[in-house]
């Protein structure tokens, strides 16, 4: 075979119309997709718009960064065992289960006294709701067909924009009216009521095979054990116990990536997750780096924006929400997009995602507020322009045998890279003063470090992009000669 671009499907070039996808036999298992996305989007933000009035009642300004990284830690371990738990029984239990232990976190949370049991709550809502998103990704990538994937991707990004409108909303009113706790308990009421949605359903989809691997515990431990050592490391910033913690944390997501490799079976990622010279592992780096890059202005925008600005919780909420609808408007405008333009909407994305990153840099101390919110309407555009076609062409580029493995990693690593994202910003933040600071200057100060320490990781992912879309990546010509 001459080597020219992969000959992909023909019927996924031609962009199929809204009303057969609606009108078909998939629109319930897109409807659960979509609410599961809902219940996960919409507390991210609600959150978002929360913690000032968190950490107001609470305290626990140097633990800040902990509210993401054990969210985003928990999500990792339930998004990792995602694609293996749907492999094994399916989608309805897990899914059903992952909703009623988000529920119990939303409680913890919302009746926590302290901010070490704020915390408690965020991990058992970043388990369920970690869970929901990935087996969500994982139901997009099984059930649908390769020509209603875009199509699905935008109608579930269509919902991620509404939790974008309403998220903030909802949050905005119970900062200012009624009590975050209540906010928490409000989201606690729909986690339960989705549970017993899906557990008196049909299945949606049977797994394709009831593999009888172990339970991967020690890896899953493994890489856990990663996040929380680089997070503590950031509690207190001191040069020998700060070090020892970022190199341990190394140190064991290194062995996750080697145990994971070298497994037989119930492997959580695909093989060579991270080699960049691979479509599989070119993707996966690309998601991990701009995930590190673009956590901040979620984990630390808000505290920040309230200090240098003195913004209300509904604006700091709409700020961080702009993302999320410039994601929306975007991935619904592109989604229609044949195949062959996927390298092109793949490179203008990320490029918009890492001019989001330096205008952060500039906005966030400086102002005024309606260009950090801009910046973050183009961050979120980039994403959306890109992500349905990074796993579009990732999948279509790789083994058809780890297609519902990558479907579940694309997510799991987003998760993981947010985590070690908000674990290493809270060493820039707490290093430059975050936990001290005490006027609008020494917030802009603070602000200026934690974007400029986001400018490596969005270098990292622009190489990791270029290597995506090349005409002809390496071990992409061999599989199709297959």
């Amino acid at each position: 075979m001459a080597e020219a671009t992969p000959n992909l499907s023909s019927d996924a070039d031609a962009p199929v119309p809204w009303r057969e996808l609606l009108y078909s036999t998939y629109t319930p298992a897109l409807a659960l997709v979509c609410l599961a996305v809902w219940l996960h989007a919409a507390d991210a933000l609600i959150v978002a718009t929360l913690l000032p009035s968190i950490v107001a009642e609470v305290g626990g300004a140097g633990l800040v960064g902990w509210i993401v990284s054990l969210y985003e830690i928990a999500s990792v371990v339930a998004g990792a065992a995602s694609a293996l738990l749907t492999m094994r029984y399916g989608l309805k239990r897990p899914m059903s289960l992952a909703a009623l232990v988000f529920g119990l976190g939303c409680l913890i949370s919302a009746v926590a006294p302290t901010m070490p049991l704020v915390l408690t709550g965020r991990a058992f809502q970043g388990a369920g709701g970690g869970g929901l998103v990935a087996m969500s990704f994982v139901a997009v990538g099984v059930i649908f067909p390769r020509r209603y994937t875009a199509r699905a991707m935008a109608a579930v990004s269509t919902f991620w924009g509404v939790s974008a409108f309403l998220g903030p909303l909802i949050g905005g009113f119970f900062a200012e009216f009624v009590s975050w706790r209540w906010g928490f308990g409000f989201f606690a009421a729909q986690a339960f009521a989705l549970s017993l949605w899906i557990a008196f359903r049909p299945e949606h989809a049977a797994p394709e095979s009831r593999t009888a691997a172990v339970f991967p515990w020690k890896r899953l431990m493994l890489l856990c054990s990663a996040v929380l050592l680089v997070s503590y490391g950031g509690v207190e910033i001191e040069l020998v116990q700060t070090t020892i913690c970022v190199l341990l944390g190394a140190a064991c997501l290194a062995l996750f990536l080697r145990l994971d490799g070298r497994a037989q079976d119930g492997r959580l990622l695909p093989v060579a997750p991270l080699d960049i010279r691979k479509p599989t592992g070119s993707a996966l780096v690309l998601i991990l780096s701009l995930s590190v890059a673009t956590i901040a202005i979620t984990a630390f925008g808000p505290v920040l924006v309230t200090a240098i600005h003195d913004a209300s919780a509904l604006t700091v909420g709409y700020i961080v929400a702009c993302s999320s609808i410039g994601w929306t408007f975007m991935a619904v405008l592109v989604s229609g997009s044949p195949e062959r333009l996927d390298r092109l909407m793949i490179a203008l994305g990320m490029a918009l995602v890492v001019i989001s990153i330096a205008g952060f840099l500039y906005a966030v101390p400086n102002g005024p507020i309606w260009l950090i919110a801009a910046f973050a309407a183009v961050e979120g555009a980039g994403f959306g322009m890109a992500w349905t076609f990074i796993l579009r062409r990732t999948t279509a580029l790789s083994d058809p045998r780890d297609v519902q493995r990558i479907s579940g990693a694309i997510p799991t690593v987003q998760r993981l890279g947010y985590a070690l994202g908000a674990a290493y910003i809270g060493i820039v933040a707490n290093g430059s003063g975050f936990a001290t600071m005490q006027t609008s200057q020494e917030a802009a100060d603070v602000a200026r470090w934690i974007f400029l320490g986001c400018v490596p990781f969005a270098v990292l992912g622009i190489l990791a992009m270029i290597t995506l879309v090349r005409k002809n990546p390496m071990g992409a010509q061999a599989r199709l000669e297959a």
